[in-house]
């Protein structure tokens, strides 16, 4: 019996790394890379790194379409990093708070040649650790020995490939009462995945019958919106009357599932709010980011009613791409129940931008 980690905890071991600014090895079909986070890399690491060879900048098609850089992998694009292209050029490329002030970073030497499959591999493993969608990858030779001589994390992409993109299997950590102004029949059940990334909560009210459609909402986390009380979302809005009308029917389930601005993380969501602040939609922000409009994982969702017992719903939602995701997910959806809330001189173009970009029936 191994105490190691395993695949799934290598991987989360990766992201905190990353997100400490600690480089981690790829490695894939005999070719390995060291990898960084551009948004957390220090100076003395970026010239660690050049020392073992000579470094290529990933990113997503999404900010490579921003930058007017050649995405020729489709989905991303290589760029590489001469001499002269120091840690605030690297910084400028994946953060674009200062894209009007500078607009132009080229030229840029887009890459074609050779596999992507590692860039790619970077991407989203970054994405995941809610930085910047932005890597540094430098090809090794040697990506086993070096992540041996600096303890370094090393990860085999043909066993961590799969891990990377599966849902993480979800316990059931704890549940206690919990009597709240929307009923005093409400109970809270903390669910935890195997591979220590956030923890997602289950409200659940009154005693819902198992057998039959529970009226149910999926509800992402939105501090600015569910405690700071946000005019720029209806998220807020949408919670209190959910859970009022689930109060109000004595029975219900409302899953918080921690997936803040649209699976970005709080503070990519405030870069977000900032482009937005220059004149951009909610869509427009996200792409200029480097993400795609919606990153979110609504799988953690549909695990969490089967765990509860569940099959059906009455779904609480104006998103139309919830209800084909529950339904593709084994989750049968009988009702889309409408929540039509919280609207505000100060979110109407955000609304608007819901209905028309991402389809949302309001």
């Amino acid at each position: 019996m191994s105490l190691g980690p395993s695949i799934a905890e290598q991987l989360n071991r990766a992201r905190i790394d990353l997100r400490m600014g600690v480089p981690v090895v790829l490695a894939e079909d005999g070719r390995a890379a060291l990898v960084a986070a551009v948004e957390t890399l220090g100076g003395e690491r970026l010239a660690g790194l050049r020392a073992m060879g000579m470094p290529e900048l990933a990113i997503t098609a999404r900010r490579a379409e921003t930058l007017k850089a050649r995405a020729y992998d489709g989905d991303l694009a290589r760029i590489g990093v001469g001499p002269d292209r120091g840690l605030e050029w690297l910084r400028a490329m994946a953060d674009p708070s200062d894209d009007l002030r500078v607009p132009m970073k080229g030229p840029f030497h887009a890459l074609r040649d050779g596999s992507a499959g590692l860039h790619r591999a970077a991407i989203q493993l970054v994405k995941s650790a809610h930085l910047l969608p932005a890597a540094l990858v430098v090809p090794v030779a040697n990506g086993l020995a070096i992540a041996a001589e600096q303890g370094l994390t090393f990860l085999a992409l043909d066993q961590a490939a799969a891990a990377l993109i599966a849902l993480s299997p979800l316990q059931e950590v704890s549940s206690a009462r919990l009597p709240m102004v929307a009923s005093h029949a409400g109970r809270v059940h903390v669910f935890r995945p195997d591979d220590g990334t956030e923890e997602h909560y289950a409200i659940e009210i009154g005693r819902p019958d198992r057998d039959a459609p529970v009226l149910a909402r999926l509800h992402s986390a939105c501090f600015t919106g569910d405690v700071l009380g946000s005019l720029k979302c209806d998220c807020g809005p949408q919670l209190r009357s959910a859970l009022a009308q689930m109060g109000e029917e004595g029975s219900g389930v409302l899953l918080y599932l921690n997936q803040e601005g649209r699976g970005i993380g709080l503070a990519n969501k405030m870069r977000a709010y900032s482009l937005q602040d220059q004149g951009f939609d909610t869509v427009e922000a996200n792409h200029r980011l480097g993400f795609e409009d919606d990153e979110r994982d609504f799988r953690i969702g549909a695990e969490i009613l089967r765990r509860m017992g569940f099959s059906s719903v009455r779904l609480l939602t104006n998103n139309p791409k919830k209800i084909a995701m529950m339904e593709g997910c084994g989750i049968k959806v009988v009702e889309r129940v409408p929540l039509k809330v919280g609207e505000t001189h100060e979110n109407a173009a955000y609304l608007a931008t819901k209905a028309k970009k991402s389809g949302h029936l309001l």
